[in-house]
């Protein structure tokens, strides 16, 4: 932990996601409601076009974070564990047919307590240049 600062950048990614990604998750989630792949239904319901599930886009969020715990594939170990996750949903993805839409995490150590050994990780979550998830907050567990 006395690695870690308030204010440091721990991990930065960005994930495309296409229509093809929202049927693939639509499967394993069983979530098939059709404003995840149908424009017309979409637009009917007064929405801008079809929206990547809420829980894909909380799911891809975290993930580099778990990443960076992990060691990111390099000989470090593991760093830790995620133990307490939770974010706002302040706006929709919106997946365009063709380009799909692009989901951009920046995790940042938001608060550290040296003597319960965890860190509070704030995730700045974004899609189009508009933030997506508000008060993303992912607690840490380090090793």
């Amino acid at each position: 932990m006395s690695a870690l600062e308030v204010g440091q950048v721990v991990a930065e990614k960005a994930y495309s996601l296409t229509r093809d990604s929202l049927v693939r998750y639509a499967g394993a989630s069983g979530d098939f409601n059709p404003i995840h792949y149908r424009d017309d239904v979409a637009t009917d319901v007064g929405l801008p076009g079809v929206l990547a599930h809420g829980m894909l886009t909380m799911g891809t969020a975290v993930q580099p974070v778990v990443e960076w715990l992990e060691g990111a594939g390099d000989d470090a170990g593991v760093l830790g564990r995620v133990t307490d996750y939770q974010v706002r949903f302040t706006r929709p993805v919106v997946v365009d047919p063709t380009h799909g839409a692009e989901i951009a995490v920046v995790a940042k150590v938001g608060k550290l307590d040296g003597e319960a050994g965890t860190a509070r990780i704030d995730l700045t979550v974004t899609s189009g240049g508009q933030t997506v998830l508000g008060k993303a907050q992912v607690v840490v567990t380090l090793a």
